[in-house]
């Protein structure tokens, strides 16, 4: 009984119920976390950490309430942080989707300003009709490589 079900398509899920495969949406809902973060909103923060969400971060692991309690110790010592999310290249199946992209930010407080290069990664799950990050992962990038000869 059940092998003539699933022949039939029954139980199936239908392409209809993947996500849409537009890259743009992922990119931005890491770009909503960087806007959410940068103005001190927490609350905009946790809305786009899906349940379970940890996140690998200057060599350490974070769950959400650790990276928002991360974002306002930075905010409370005095610093200001801009985040940016360029040449995103987004892969989606279905519900889940990867991304990986540079971004090229900076931290200001009372001496200047120091521009800093990351390299980071998210994954994605489709829920309630929107992305959510279930994991980040950032690491800073190192001098670029010597020209060659």
């Amino acid at each position: 009984m059940l092998a003539a079900l699933f022949a039939a398509g029954v139980g199936a899920t239908p392409a209809s119920a993947c996500a849409p495969a537009d890259p743009a949406p992922v990119a931005n809902t890491l770009r909503t976390l960087y806007a959410a973060a940068m103005s001190g909103d927490a609350a905009g923060m946790q809305a786009v950490f899906a349940p379970g969400f940890y996140a690998f971060d200057g060599g350490r692991r974070f769950d959400g309430a650790g990276m928002v309690a991360l974002v306002k110790g930075v905010q409370a010592n005095g610093r200001t942080a801009v985040w940016t999310v360029n040449d995103p290249d987004v892969h989606i199946t279905c519900n889940t989707a990867r991304i990986a992209y540079v971004n090229r930010g900076a931290f200001t407080d009372a001496s200047g300003t120091t521009p800093i290069t990351w390299l980071e990664s998210a994954d994605l799950v489709f829920e309630g009709g929107r992305w959510r990050i279930a994991f980040f992962h950032s690491t800073r990038a190192g001098p670029p490589p010597p020209a060659k000869p």
